[in-house]
């Protein structure tokens, strides 16, 4: 295996949406729809602006990614206070539901990848990428 950083940095992130699309392979989601599902169950009611940038999604792909979403019911946009040039995405009761399965398959995964890691190594290794995050785009979007 190719030990430089941007590949080992690549195939981490590749295999751990491997395995999280494998656990959640009988819950109808399709690749990106998680993350989507994940950053709304803490920021429910936001633009597509927003969730874009939160989940390092190209605008474009967002848009038909929400389309799919919202046929399947799982959000409903609409605009507030009478601005209908920003549209507000929330999670719809099917959509929580899903979410909260996204929210246990991503706790568990995580806890079986880190869990050689002691507390400190788990506290640096998210400080190293939340730098490393920090360095590639605006943290605001992070939060």
């Amino acid at each position: 295996m190719d030990q430089s950083f941007h590949y080992l940095l690549t195939a981490c992130q590749g295999l751990f949406q491997r395995k999280v699309m494998t656990a959640l392979s009988g819950t109808g989601l399709t690749v990106g729809q998680p993350k989507v599902l994940d950053f709304l169950g803490l920021h429910d009611g936001s633009v597509q602006k927003r969730i874009a940038a939160g989940c390092q999604i190209d605008p474009a792909t967002l848009s038909g990614l929400l389309s799919r979403m919202e046929e399947k019911g799982l959000i409903e946009r609409r605009s507030e206070n009478g601005d209908r040039r920003s549209l507000h995405v929330y999670l719809t009761e099917l959509g929580w539901e899903k979410q909260r399965e996204v929210h246990r398959t991503l706790v568990q995964q995580e806890e079986e990848l880190l869990s050689d890691l002691s507390e400190e190594q788990r506290k640096q290794l998210s400080e190293l990428l939340l730098s490393l995050c920090g360095k590639m785009c605006d943290l605001e979007v992070l939060q």
